[in-house]
């Protein structure tokens, strides 16, 4: 027999007052009470019982079950102590079903997956969404397909193509390590509570290699954080960031054939792979691997 449903209002109002809780504001708790949300989730994620599955952030288990559902093996990582024993309750019917209470931008999420590949899902809090995004990504983790459920401004981010307001550091972090493609909404009436914007879920397909080719991975994510740390200047100036000579920027810029008065929203991964490789060659003709 199936257990009872949990992303759902009345089930969901049951387990609270059950336990004495209540949303925790600076966790960003926003419990999922939609399950036709978390059976597209689950639809969005491929999963097979042959598959594992990493969920960071369960809540009350409203999202889990649907995963669980698959007869994938679920690891769910909760960092609030509080609703370790909601969960046991809540999916006490689930025997693929591990519960880990932790950080998981702490864990050694490789150790906890034996290095597995897996398949990453989670409805991110959105205080911390864009930490945690960056650090899934550049831990190069064997993660195959991440769905991840954050806020629709960032989800439009994630996806964003090069010319726009949205598209910045996130973008090119997404689509460096992964296809990203935001696949649906989801109405703020589908938590509870009911957040004051709309969110979104964001399929992530891991790239076999990365999307461009570079010399070195940490000059390429420095040169993209200085591009974007002061949006409105031009890269010519932006580049200081990288504690460069206005001279040097120019050097720079001139080998990789980039326009100095351009911005980085602009640019595409290719060309800011080119500044990098150029970055990087600047650095090492001068002898060091420091700033120059």
């Amino acid at each position: 027999m199936r257990a009872a449903i949990i992303a759902s209002k009345e089930s969901t109002g049951r387990i609270l007052r059950r336990f004495k809780l209540r949303a925790a504001k600076r966790l960003g708790q926003n419990f999922l009470v939609d399950y036709n949300i978390v059976e597209k989730i689950a639809a969005a994620a491929q999963l097979t019982p042959q598959d594992l599955v990493l969920e960071v952030g369960p809540g009350l288990g409203s999202l889990t079950q649907g995963l669980a559902e698959s007869g994938a093996q679920v690891l769910a990582v909760e960092l609030d102590p509080k609703l370790l024993p909601v969960l046991q309750y809540t999916l006490a019917a689930y025997d693929n079903v591990k519960i880990i209470q932790g950080d998981v931008l702490e864990l050694d999420l490789n150790e906890l997956t034996e290095g597995r590949p897996f398949k990453l899902c989670a409805n991110l809090p959105y205080y911390i969404t864009t930490p945690i995004i960056f650090a899934l990504l550049q831990k190069k983790l064997p993660a195959e397909r991440l769905v991840l459920m954050v806020q629709k401004e960032v989800a439009q981010r994630m996806a964003a193509a090069p010319g726009g307001k949205t598209y910045g550091a996130l973008s090119v972090a997404c689509q460096y390590y992964t296809e990203t493609e935001l696949a649906f909404t989801v109405p703020p009436g589908s938590f509870m509570p009911a957040p004051q914007v709309e969110s979104a879920v964001v399929v992530c397909r891991k790239r076999a290699v990365p999307a461009v080719k570079v010399s070195d991975e940490a000059r390429f994510f420095q040169v993209v954080k200085a591009a974007f740390a002061t949006r409105r200047k031009m890269l010519g100036n932006s580049l200081r960031n990288l504690g460069l000579s206005g001279p040097a920027c120019a050097e720079i810029l001139a080998a990789a054939g980039i326009d100095g008065r351009r911005r980085g929203e602009t640019l595409s991964l290719e060309d800011f792979a080119a500044i990098a490789d150029r970055f990087a060659a600047y650095l090492e003709q001068k002898g060091s691997g420091e700033q120059a």
